[in-house]
């Protein structure tokens, strides 16, 4: 599980230490930097898949993604004594990604190339990673550093170099993910490819999910949700069967669901409502019925993730279906790691009841996101 998540120089966002649980729902208005908390741990999820560097190109570069802020915010520009200015740097322009969690912990800088003739002479860096063992990356909990094109890994009491190219695009996890040599890269590095982003299901008329699929046994549901029908069916065949019944009689009483399979193995996917006559086809749903339909399906999913993350839930549910939403998401945290981000009122206050939840409230204070009534005392231990 994660313990904590610390962000430097992304956005809006300085300098952010954040404790985590096993249901953590992240809440504040608009604009105070919770997508930017979002993208950040898709950032670190795609330090495992091989794209953070393709990544940040997507959002411009990685000099778009800096803070755009002074360096330090002094206690007299919060005072309002002095205007909001900068001044000379003291340190280089990073950016800096990392977690900790109740096995391994990593952390990744990225910073921006020495000038050269290269044409991807504006790609980003990898200038330094670490795996260590442990909340805090002290010199005797670290297993695994990077620095530059260097990685060494402990060995006992001693340091071993274990590659001395690393190219300074890719992360060692696309090198080093060995299971002989380099045991903890490897397993940290599978534990961060099962992370499962799901945001923005398209509910629209042309939506994936409303139209008949070739079926074929799906334990993940898709980013798209276009095989809703076939995740659904194994969930029916090898997932949690009674939980699944349980949350559609808890968001629509008396409703239930079946998967028709059509002779060219294509899926339709049936909701049956208390008082109609016939079954109505994924089609015919509203979007909000859709949506449900969508996250219960990959909330349940039989082979569980280490973590999950539900960018917006609410987006299209009906207040009413929210509390039933919340009971869901709280009974599968109890197996699996979950993030919710949310501005629903009524979302949030559901989710709060659960004993294991904890929600984590930001705000903006001259335009760094911060989290609201944390002090020193209440940060995580956290060394860069």
């Amino acid at each position: 599980m994660l313990t904590a998540i610390a962000i430097r120089n992304y956005r809006s966002i300085l300098d952010l230490k954040a404790p985590l649980s096993q249901l953590t729902v992240i809440t504040g208005p608009n604009g105070s930097g919770k997508s930017n908390l979002y993208k950040s741990l898709r950032l670190l999820a795609e330090t495992a898949r091989g794209g953070v560097v393709h990544s940040l190109a997507r959002e411009g570069g990685l000099e778009s993604t800096f803070w755009a802020g002074p360096e330090k915010l002094t206690r007299s520009m919060k005072a309002r004594e002095v205007e909001v200015q900068g001044g000379p740097r003291q340190s280089r322009v990073q950016l800096q990604l990392g977690f900790a969690s109740d096995a391994f912990s990593y952390s990744i800088t990225l910073g921006l190339p020495v000038p050269s003739t290269s044409a991807f002479s504006l790609d980003p860096e990898i200038k330094r990673e670490v795996i260590w063992h442990g909340s805090v990356c002290r010199p005797a909990s670290s297993l695994v550093e990077r620095k530059g094109p260097m990685v060494r890994a402990r060995d006992g009491r001693q340091w071993r170099v274990i590659h001395e190219h690393t190219p300074s695009f890719t992360s060692l996890f696309d090198t080093l993910a060995d299971p002989v040599s380099a045991p903890e890269v490897f397993q940290l590095r599978e534990f961060i490819r099962q992370w499962r982003f799901y945001d923005h299901f398209r509910t629209d008329k042309d939506a994936p999910a409303r139209q008949p699929q070739l079926g074929t046994r799906t334990p993940v549901l898709s980013q798209d949700g276009h095989d809703l029908a076939a995740a659904i069916q194994t969930i029916m065949e090898i997932g949690d069967k009674a939980l699944l019944d349980g949350s559609i009689n808890d968001a629509f009483p008396g409703a239930s669901i079946h998967v028709g399979s059509e002779a060219d193995g294509r899926f339709t996917l049936y909701f049956q409502q208390e008082g109609l006559l016939r079954p109505l086809t994924a089609a015919e749903l509203s979007d909000g019925t859709l949506r449900y339909l969508l996250l219960m399906a990959a909330l349940l999913s039989p082979r569980p993730p280490s973590l999950m993350i539900l960018n917006e839930p609410e987006t299209s549910l009906h207040p009413d279906l929210l509390p039933a939403l919340a009971r869901l998401i709280a009974r599968v945290s109890e197996e699996t790691q979950v993030w919710v981000v949310s501005h629903a009122s009524r979302l949030i206050a559901a989710l709060n009841k659960a004993d294991h939840c904890h929600s984590i409230e930001l705000e903006k204070e001259f335009g760094a996101t911060k989290v609201v009534d944390q002090g020193m005392l209440d940060e995580p231990p956290w060394q860069w």
